[in-house]
């Protein structure tokens, strides 16, 4: 059974290789053929490619019929098309441009298979389930498709169902691809420095973690969660509620939402919902998303945007996200408003961070084609200074020098594109630079905020007194080490001075330190037994004791930021 088994998947493999060949073929790539065959095993291929077929896809440009390769390969080669939009730093920008326009229409499911998915992901049938299960369903795609149901208790939900048997076809392409991507390796030298196999690989993680609900649900109640936590009145987004009870890899349920498409602007306006109130909130949450809360929607086309009676508008399809540390939000923060400073200095500086401080081959190179791209910018129409055109001009000069930013860079710059792109149709009057400029300001400055530098000042206090309680058993550990010999010490006059340096210096730290907690031990009795002179209530003492302290812990931290090189 297992050699039939075998044998089967090893037909189906050779059968869509075939099947690449023949497309291939028909939109006129022949030269890519010819290197994926074998001793030219395949010429029969091409005599079952109609003329007329060929003089058909003559009027499409190279990129274009690359596209239309992917949409006639089906769901895998358009989902790995999609994934390769987001990454102009691997591919051309007309191929970028051709690739977001990809589409993955496909018949829905019938009823009846939607229901068998359901009912063996759930373990009860649809009936015991939900009071009413829609037939059609609302939105369909290749991978999956989505039913408006009902359950017991009158709420209405959105079913998400994972189209039956795609993850084995998946499966099976992504074998295909691998086998591609080392033929193209071995036999073209030149496409070595893409990572061709590299790039299956991380296609592979990227869509099997598509194909598991369960990584969107997460993705939907962390954005949820986001929401919620944000209490400011400035917060104007929404996302549905998950029902984890009726969720699985391969059925998502959500809460159903009704609203208005953001692209309807005459339904919009005929419910007297004002489309620039709608830009403005959009542009506020989606600035929040990227540099308050680090996690953004990374494909905000009209699609999956709903506007609702309140004025709010909804997010949908969680599928695509992007993720950002702490550091490289302050990092953009900074990078926006070095170039609004026109500081070319602080600019490389900034893309350096972001690239993980990556040695730049020619920085002289590098700084002419800063200062171009500044001076470029602020001769611009007011209208032209969008973002998302800061972005990709810059990622063209990362691209050119070498510099290796993160991923999330290039989505970061593609969900711009599409956001703004949305905002223009519903204000083309609003500036997407002065929206961000309060929130890229806070997020440069937020490293300074008082408080945060307070409790920084304090844990480090803490983890000092920790080291200072464990040192002198390590000291006497490695004493036991170098009288047992264990340890052979080899003391040379020779660079003592430093060491005497760093020794005066840990002494002075740990004086400060000892100094520090004193202050605001006493600082806190002051003030907790009200201690007079009072200033609205607060010990005098206990503020000046606190500030001594502060100030101290200030130049403790610059003392060790210095380290050893200030002798």
């Amino acid at each position: 059974m297992g050699i039939v088994t075998d044998i089967v998947k090893r037909f189906r493999s050779f059968s869509r290789y075939n099947q690449i060949l023949k497309v291939l073929m028909k939109y006129g790539f022949e030269d890519l053929v010819h290197y994926l065959q074998e001793n030219r095993r395949y010429v029969f291929i091409q005599k079952f490619i109609p003329n007329s077929t060929k003089k058909q896809v003559e009027e499409y440009s190279k990129w274009a019929k690359m596209r239309l390769v992917c949409e006639e390969l089906g769901p895998t080669f358009v989902k790995f098309g999609q994934i390769l939009s987001n990454r102009p730093d691997l591919v051309p920008l007309e191929l970028t441009f051709e690739l977001e326009k990809l589409q993955d229409n496909v018949p829905p499911m019938s009823e009846e298979l939607a229901k068998q998915v359901v009912e063996t992901e759930l373990k009860n049938s649809v009936d015991h389930l939900f009071a009413w299960f829609e037939p059609s369903p609302f939105a369909s795609a290749s991978m999956a498709q989505v039913h408006k149901v009902t359950l017991h208790s009158g709420k209405r939900i959105a079913l998400k169902i994972q189209r039956a048997g795609i993850h084995d076809v998946i499966i099976e392409d992504i074998k295909v691809m691998y086998k591609i991507a080392r033929i193209l390796e071995h036999r073209i030298p030149s496409l070595k420095s893409f990572d061709p196999i590299g790039l299956v690989k991380n296609f592979e993680a990227s869509i099997l973690k598509e194909l598991d609900f369960i990584h969107e649900s997460i993705n939907v109640q962390r954005f949820y969660n986001n929401l919620q936590k944000d209490h400011s009145l400035e917060q104007f987004a929404q996302a549905p509620k998950v029902y984890q009870e009726f969720t699985t890899s391969k059925v998502l349920a959500l809460e159903f939402v009704n609203g208005i498409k953001i692209d309807k602007i005459e339904t919009l306006r005929a419910k007297n919902i004002d489309t620039k109130i709608i830009a403005r909130r959009l542009s506020i949450s989606f600035y929040k998303q990227i540099f308050e809360y680090g996690f953004f929607h990374a494909d905000p086309h009209p699609g999956n945007l709903l506007v609702l009676p309140n004025n709010h508008i909804c997010y949908l399809d969680f599928g695509m996200m992007g993720s950002m540390l702490p550091r490289d939000i302050a990092i953009f923060g900074k990078l926006f408003i070095a170039i609004t400073d026109k500081d070319v200095k602080k600019i490389i500086k900034a893309l350096q961070l972001l690239s993980n401080n990556a040695p730049i081959a020619n920085r002289r190179d590098l700084e002419f084609d800063i200062n171009e791209f500044v001076e470029k910018y602020y001769v611009r129409d007011i209208h032209d200074n969008e973002m998302s055109t800061v972005l990709l001009e810059l990622k063209d000069i990362i691209i050119a020098h070498g510099l290796k930013v993160p991923t999330y860079f290039f989505l970061f710059a593609r969900s711009l594109v599409t956001i703004e792109g949305v905002i223009e149709k519903l204000d083309p009057n609003l500036e997407q630079f002065e929206m961000a400029k309060p929130y890229l300001t806070a997020s440069a400055t937020k490293k300074y905020n008082p408080i945060k530098m307070g409790k920084k000042v304090i844990n480090s206090i803490v983890e000092l007194t920790d080291y200072i309680e464990d040192f002198p058993m390590d000291l006497k550990n490695a004493i036991r080490k170098i009288n047992s010999g264990q340890i052979k010490v080899d003391l040379t006059h020779k660079g003592i001075d430093p060491m005497v340096h760093t020794l005066q210096r840990i002494t002075k730290q740990l004086i400060t330190t000892f100094i520090m907690v004193a202050l605001i031990v006493g600082a806190s009795l002051f003030i907790a037994f009200k201690i007079v002179p009072l200033w609205k209530g607060i010990s005098v003492l206990g503020i000046i004791c606190f500030v001594i302290a502060l100030l101290l812990g200030f130049g403790m931290l610059s003392n060790i930021r210095k380290g050893d090189y200030d002798y």
